[in-house]
């Protein structure tokens, strides 16, 4: 099996910068795509030159607006800037020339295929969709591709996780010649990180914090492709992991179980699935062979509906974190309880929660895990939720008093206030200062003695956590929580202890 190669698409506006990125990821890329429609206009005299001095094989791409480019001066002066580009080719040093121009489908200059051919550029002929899927993926392709010497690539911006799990299920056996395939957006990364599963080509990577980022539509940087994903090292045989919830903006699974799987010399890949549909994410994961999935927000409770069967913990709490399948059925486990538990007695030194008095803030999931272990630890809690209905059934489930989160509730609060537990997404990815989005007691004003534990571990310090410290509190992130359950998750996945 021919292993994908790793393309740096080039975003920069000058050709000096684009080189630089480069010299950086020299060592993790096959190749890098020239895009050319980000350039300023002055450097676009200089595009010529480009693969003389990048010294690795490259592709000249200029993208017109329509298909998600920048390009917009017309298809008279589009078609003179890549004659220019591909002028004056160098017949005894190949790699000085562009050794890949993308045409798009509906671009047919006769004069540059000519050129193309006659230089031994060979043709990528693309197609984008950047409002929904593609269907008859194949039947496109043989349709684009005019010549032997063409590769045909087809992106599109899918509409729901069903629309790649078409992907790959189109593509299952489609080996016949060299494509290009990707699934855009979030929803798409799997495309990118399992290009050997649609035989691609090569997957598109960008800079990270590069000047005109592509994080929009999907891409992820070189490093991250190479040194989490081991993408070079994934095959047919290896066994595929990961984590679904939704928006899953920023996780840090993926390195955990990545670099398990290495230290333990596993042909394993922990990749992340955002799906808004829990239901969608089982059947994606039944169609590309995925054994085990990490389940976060909002699935943890829907999850459960899907299983074949689940443990005792599970059963209690009514939410489900981890999920395996064996025997072609899939079965359901909960590891954030006891994860929260070590994480918290370790951050406090202590050996149980007796005596101790603990708001859990939230009634999803989370909040559910948490309450199982502080019951086990032996404290006394109440569950404060906007929809009060929702905070009583978490509380009745484990003998727990509750209470809405308003601020008609401070009473109660400051009588449960030993321990402050903030089990919701609120605050997640947000380093404002403390409001009424980001922070879901930004009613109650600490007094110093409370202990605040936040199981978000981004940002490393919320709006909530910075308010308590500055008030005197002893706050803790999630991101203890998160590894233990993470090393839980491993053996369950694997049979193997994490470490």
């Amino acid at each position: 099996m021919q292993v994908p190669k790793i393309c740096l698409t080039l975003t920069e506006s000058t050709i000096e910068n684009n080189l630089a990125l480069v010299e950086k990821y020299r060592d993790c890329v096959d190749l890098v795509e020239l895009r050319a429609d980000f350039l300023d206009d002055n450097e676009s005299l200089h595009i010529r030159k480009f693969p003389s001095l990048a010294k690795i094989p490259c592709i000249l791409t200029i993208r017109r607006l329509a298909d998600g480019g920048k390009y917009v001066a017309g298809e008279s002066s589009r078609a003179m800037l890549f004659a220019r580009a591909m002028a004056f080719a160098d017949d005894q040093h190949q790699e000085n020339n562009f050794q890949y121009v993308d045409f798009e489908s509906d671009f047919f200059v006769s004069s540059l295929q000519d050129a193309a051919m006659a230089f031994g550029t060979r043709i990528i002929r693309s197609y984008h969709n950047m409002n929904g899927p593609v269907s008859d993926i194949v039947k496109h392709c043989d349709e684009m591709r005019r010549t032997v010497y063409e590769i045909p690539k087809i992106a599109f911006m899918p509409k729901t996780l069903d629309d790649v799990k078409n992907l790959f299920y189109e593509t299952r056996n489609f080996s016949e010649y060299e494509h290009i395939l990707c699934a855009m957006g979030p929803m798409g990364v799997a495309s990118r990180i399992l290009a050997y599963k649609t035989h691609s080509f090569l997957t598109y990577t960008s800079a990270e914090d590069g000047e005109n980022s592509l994080k929009n539509i999907g891409h992820i940087d070189p490093f991250t492709l190479d040194q989490v994903y081991h993408f070079k090292k994934l095959n047919e045989h290896t066994e595929i992991f990961g984590v679904t919830g939704w928006p899953l903006e920023k996780t840090d699974s993926p390195k955990l179980h990545n670099a398990g799987y290495k230290m333990h010399s596993m042909n394993a890949v922990y990749i992340p699935i955002p799906s808004n549909d829990i239901h969608q994410t089982i059947k994606f994961a039944n169609e590309i062979g995925m054994r085990g999935l990490s389940v976060t927000v909002p699935h943890k409770e829907t999850v459960v509906s899907d299983l074949f069967e689940v443990d005792e913990h599970v059963k209690e709490i009514g939410a489900c974190n981890t999920i395996v399948q064996k025997n072609g059925e899939w079965n359901g486990f909960n590891t954030d309880f006891s994860g929260f538990a070590k994480a918290l007695l370790e951050f406090t030194g202590l050996k149980n929660l007796r005596r101790k008095k603990v708001a859990i803030i939230g009634a999803g999931g989370a909040s559910r895990a948490v309450a199982c272990a502080v019951k086990i630890l032996g404290g006394k809690a109440c569950v404060f939720n906007r929809t009060l209905s929702r905070a009583e059934q978490v509380a009745d489930t484990f003998g727990f008093d509750s209470a809405s989160l308003t601020a008609d509730s401070i009473g109660k609060l400051k009588k449960y206030s030993d321990f402050i537990i903030q089990t919701t997404s609120v605050g997640m990815n947000s380093t404002e200062m403390s409001n009424v989005q980001n922070d879901p007691i930004y009613f109650y004003k600490f007094s110093g003695k409370e202990i605040l534990f936040d199981v978000i571990y981004t940002p490393e310090v919320t709006p909530i956590m910075q308010r308590a410290m500055m008030a005197g509190c002893r706050v803790c992130n999630g991101s203890e929580m998160l590894k233990y359950q993470a090393y839980e998750q491993f053996k369950i996945f694997t049979g193997v202890e994490y470490d």
